[in-house]
Parts: C-alpha cells; sequence; structure tokens
C-alpha cells in the first residue's frame, strides 16, 4: 500500500548555495585570522613606527631639536640630544614619543650601512650617574641606533619586523632624506 506521500531531495540549485556560503564564511574566516601571510599587527606596527619617525623628524626641524632612536629586540624609544650637557636624554612626558613595545612574538632585526646591528633586550641607562667613573663614561659614549638631526635628515637604515613562529616579516627602509618604505620581506 503506497500512499501519496513524495520523498523530496535538494535540488542541485540549493546545495550550490549552500557550497557558496560555506566558502564565503571560510575566505573570511582565514583572512580574519591571517593564515594567507597577511600579519595585520606587523603593518601597524611598521606604519606606526614611520609615521612616529615622520612626527620626530618635523618637531626636530620646527624646533631645531637633535633625536635619537633606540631599538631593542622589542622595542623602542625617541632620545634627545642635550646640547648644554652634551649627551643624549629621555623623552619625559611625550606621550607620543614614548617607549614603545611590540605584540608578543614580534621582534626587531636591524641593518646600518648593510650591517646588521646586535640589539639588546634592554635599552640603555642613559641617566645621570652620581659617581661612578665607568658608568658616567658609558652614559657619555652612548648614541641612539638612528639620528634625526634638526635639518631633516635622518641615519639611513633598513628595519626588518619579524614574527618568527609564523616567519612572516615586514621591512621598513629609511633613507637619507627621511623617507621611509615599508615593504614585505619578499619585495
Amino acid at each position: 500500500m503506497l500512499t501519496g506521500h513524495r520523498v523530496r531531495g535538494f535540488s542541485l540549485i540549493e546545495i550550490l548555495v549552500v557550497v557558496v556560503i560555506i566558502a564565503i564564511v571560510s575566505a573570511i574566516a582565514l583572512l580574519s585570522l591571517g593564515l594567507l601571510g597577511d600579519d595585520r599587527e606587523l603593518q601597524t606596527e611598521g606604519r606606526r613606527l614611520a609615521s612616529l619617525v615622520e612626527v620626530a623628524q618635523d618637531e626636530a626641524t620646527m624646533q631645531g631639536r637633535e633625536f635619537g632612536l633606540e631599538f631593542t629586540v622589542d622595542a623602542y624609544r625617541f632620545v634627545e640630544y642635550d646640547p648644554y650637557n652634551s649627551r643624549w636624554v629621555e623623552l619625559f612626558g611625550d606621550e607620543l614619543l614614548r617607549i614603545r613595545r611590540l605584540p608578543e612574538g614580534v621582534e626587531f632585526d636591524l641593518y646600518l650601512e648593510g650591517q646588521r646591528v646586535a640589539l639588546d633586550f634592554e635599552p640603555a641607562d642613559i641617566e645621570e650617574p652620581d659617581n661612578d667613573s665607568m658608568v658616567q663614561d658609558a652614559v657619555q659614549n652612548y648614541a641612539p641606533h638612528i639620528l634625526i638631526y634638526s635639518s631633516g635628515d635622518v641615519t639611513p637604515f633598513e628595519l626588518a619586523l619579524m614574527r618568527r613562529s609564523s616567519q612572516q616579516s615586514l621591512v621598513l627602509e629609511g633613507d637619507f632624506a627621511g623617507g621611509i618604505e615599508i615593504a614585505s620581506a619578499e619585495d
């Protein structure tokens, strides 16, 4: 005894619509997780650093001040040259040019004149020492890695921001005129 009920399956159009929706959701998930080779944190940090160098360059030119930029393995800070005491000093109270740490797992590789610079894990101590002559000599011999002159000129450099766990990297190249180009390591 057969009844009049008919078993209905999915049409080809319905199956294709579901497959397209799954593909779109998967693509969005891959892009948001950075699995397609795009590391947004590296891009953000690279643009931030380039912008801060431009700000320091503008301040140096407008105010006739000399700035420096010191890098550690995972941080950077701006310093200022004090011509009255003939030494570099930390910038206090400047929220924009304060010390900045990179996100977890991101590190710097710095190249000056084609030579890799060995970076420390902590910024150098440039505070005025009390009386220890060895410490005082170290403070007087301190120099930041990159100089930002009051003329607007900048020490040429090549700086790589790297996330070693995923082999992602971004390269900033600074020229003498103060221009900074951002490129991926493959470029």
